[in-house]
């Protein structure tokens, strides 16, 4: 098994080398949303559950905890955040305080590879942009399947390419693969969320700072310039496969074809 920062944070941000992991932090200082939009999850939540003060969540790569704080103050029901980076789990304790809702929110740093097999009986999965940290769409979702209540839901927000694109991406899969994969699970995809150009843009904004404080960290490092460029390059890759090569979408899954 690769380590957590190769498998889940490194794959998870977009970079290439697990060497950057120490300095994410600082890097990502200035977001506090560094992964799914609270707002479009909410928003299927509310959809779907018609009582959404009684969920129990469970947000894997939890972040900086924007999603659970966001849906605990909302709905006023209980969130559970795990993230590898003890410095996000750290901000999410403060924003949950500041929020008003660290009765609510319950944050953890670790392994979100091992956390699954002792987290049950979750009425919501998220997975808020972390890539194929599980595996394919197959493995990921029978991977979750065991946290999961039956009828339960999973929320994956992710990039598809569609069916007639030619481009390929290592960790990320055609639309067909994807709801062959659903099927495959026992599951049912029951909605999707496709995000606006307006909306993709927006989160590229939010990350408008990161080659800035790459910069600060080689004139602090100059022996690691190299390894700061490279990840400024990898995520200018990665806003243009995003914003003009796949579909960004939030995917809600149920437990159970019936």
């Amino acid at each position: 098994m690769k380590s957590i920062e190769e498998s889940v944070v490194i794959t998870s941000m977009d970079g290439a080398d697990a060497e950057i992991f120490p300095y994410l932090p600082y890097i990502l200082q200035d977001t506090w949303e560094i992964g799914a939009s609270p707002e479009i999850i909410a928003e299927l939540i509310e959809k779907h559950i018609p009582v959404p003060s009684n969920l129990r969540i469970l947000d894997l790569g939890c972040g900086k905890g924007a999603v659970s704080v966001t849906l605990s103050k909302k709905f006023g029901c209980r969130c559970m955040g795990v993230d590898a980076i003890e410095e996000f789990i750290d901000i999410a304790r403060r924003k949950a305080a500041e929020y008003g809702a660290d009765k609510l929110c319950e944050f953890e740093t670790g392994d979100i590879r091992k956390r699954i097999h002792t987290l049950k009986d979750y009425d919501i999965i998220i997975l808020g942009a972390i890539g194929p940290v599980f595996g394919d769409y197959y493995q990921t979702l029978s991977a979750l399947s065991g946290c999961l209540k039956a009828g339960g839901l999973i929320i994956i927000d992710d990039g598809i390419i569609e069916d007639d694109s030619d481009f390929q991406h290592p960790r990320m899969e055609k639309r067909h693969e994807i709801l062959e994969k659903i099927e495959k699970s026992g599951m049912r995809l029951i909605d999707e969320k496709q995000s606006t150009s307006e909306e993709v843009k927006e989160i590229d904004l939010s990350f408008s700072a990161l080659p800035k404080r790459c910069h600060e960290l080689i004139e602090k490092y100059p022996e690691k310039e190299d390894l700061f460029l490279n990840y400024i390059k990898k995520q200018e890759k990665e806003t243009d496969i995003i914003e003009n090569k796949v579909t960004c979408s939030t995917l809600v899954i149920r437990k159970g074809k019936g």
